[in-house]
């Protein structure tokens, strides 16, 4: 199966945090699976990071590593993401995650979040 997963799923993964249910961990590890970090990811956590907003215990170059460590497949912005962009409400404000929400529904992925807004959207969603 194919999945897409947030930015925190992705940063509890990478630092083995407990919140990160053992579901998910078992899916991101099943290697059947194909797993997919959005370059809005990584994107958002250079932000955060470079505003003091998140604290992490990679680097970015050692996030890097860490993706093709563990098989991660990254997924750019293509203009089949923009356009399923423009037509899902704005239940959720926040622009990365609207783009992943877009990507994941333009790829028929299944999101993996814990956000309980995307359950909104027309979006194939594994959620806690």
């Amino acid at each position: 199966m194919k999945y897409l997963i947030d930015t925190h799923i992705l940063i509890w993964f990478g630092e083995t945090n407990d919140r990160l249910p053992i579901r998910f961990r078992e899916i991101i590890e099943d290697t059947t699976n194909a797993i997919y970090v959005s370059h809005a990811s990584i994107w958002e956590m250079t932000i955060k990071m470079s505003l003091g907003k998140l604290k992490v215990i990679y680097t970015l170059a050692e996030w890097e590593k860490f993706l093709l460590a563990n098989k991660f497949t990254l997924l750019p912005t293509s203009f089949k993401h923009y356009q399923a962009l423009q037509s899902p409400p704005f239940h959720h404000q926040d622009p990365f995650d609207r783009l992943m929400i877009a990507q994941a529904i333009a790829e028929d992925f299944t999101f993996i979040s814990h956000d309980p807004k995307f359950s909104d959207y027309p979006v194939k969603l594994e959620s806690f």
